[in-house]
């Protein structure tokens, strides 16, 4: 079977090819000979209820500074395509709900991976708290004597983003941290919506584990170390990208999230775990497929499109 692919991506440009799951995912399509364009999602137009893009095709190649070709520029209806991977990263604002939205017209007529409804309702700081006994003690709140006696019940918490990513503004207070006024200012001033409080976890210092699910089972896992001096494991922070089994616990959430992301049609996801508790659930752009290949993983890239071609041809058939 060979299937017409486009994707939704971040300019393809810039790019760091070493690590990104997008060029990874290409890479495997292009191999299976499926036709390949791309686009940014400036480049959507909904017009009288029909979805349209301006594409480009492309084909790709794992050769730094030199990893792809494009060609003419095209107006097209989206749902002409067979499969649209919807791979831009966040953050996940309105610009992206509003892409949710707009693939939701041609989904799924033509495969959008993951499904975008899912994503919207899927925010990845949200979504997990639907599995509340496999977390650390978690508040989501911009209510400040919620934030007080939270940490005067826990003692050292972290504080991040609601809709964050990458690590950015992730932030440790201890129970007597006199900077905790000052950051809740900042966070109030600084974030329209509520945000994260956690229950620090010390075994971070041990690495944060990127699970990989496809289409709710385990494919492969990365164990990502920070560096010295800081909080953050997120390799884009500095993390260390280390080989790793899972534990049996780790097994235990992996099958308990699985019926909930097959569920979804979220087909590709990537679960973050911290000695045995789960932090958060992954839907919009997870990564972690190049790393887990690096470090003599599975093939998860192929996984994943094995899984969308059976989805592809049950659709057809």
């Amino acid at each position: 079977m060979t299937l017409t692919v486009a994707v939704q991506m971040d300019p393809i440009d810039r790019i760091n090819i070493a690590g990104d799951s997008t060029f990874a995912l290409m890479l495997e399509a292009q191999a299976r000979g499926h036709s390949l364009a791309v686009y940014t999602t400036d480049r959507l137009a909904l017009r009288d209820g029909e979805l349209y893009a301006t594409v480009e095709p492309v084909t790709v190649r794992d050769v730094p500074g030199n990893h792809f070709s494009l060609g003419a520029r095209e107006r097209v209806r989206l749902d002409g395509f067979d499969v649209v991977l919807m791979r831009q990263d966040p953050p996940f604002d309105m610009n992206y709900v509003t892409a949710t939205h707009l693939l939701e017209r041609i989904h799924p007529r033509t495969l959008v991976v993951n499904d975008p409804a899912h994503v919207r309702n899927a925010p990845e700081k949200i979504f997990v708290t639907e599995f509340p006994d496999l977390m650390p003690p978690t508040l989501i709140t911009r209510d400040l004597e919620e934030i007080k006696a939270f940490r005067d019940e826990q003692g050292d918490i972290v504080v991040k983003p609601l809709y964050g990513n990458g690590g950015a503004a992730v932030f440790r207070l201890t129970r007597d941290d006199l900077n905790f006024g000052s950051l809740y200012d900042l966070f109030a001033s600084t974030f329209r919506e509520a945000w994260v409080v956690q229950r620090f976890l010390p075994e971070v210092s041990e690495g944060d584990k990127r699970i990989i699910l496809v289409d709710g089972v385990f494919a492969g896992a990365v164990n990502r170390v920070p560096s010295a001096g800081d909080l953050r494991s997120n390799m884009v922070r500095g993390g260390v990208a280390r080989e790793t089994d899972l534990s049996p616990r780790e097994r235990e959430i992996c099958e308990r999230l699985g019926p909930a992301l097959r569920a979804r049609g979220l087909l590709f996801t990537g679960i973050d775990v911290i000695g045995g508790n789960l932090t958060e659930i992954n839907v919009t752009s997870p990564t972690g497929i190049r790393a887990v290949r690096r470090l003599g993983g599975p093939d998860i890239a192929g996984l994943i499109w094995d899984a969308i071609e059976e989805k592809r041809a049950a659709t057809r058939g």
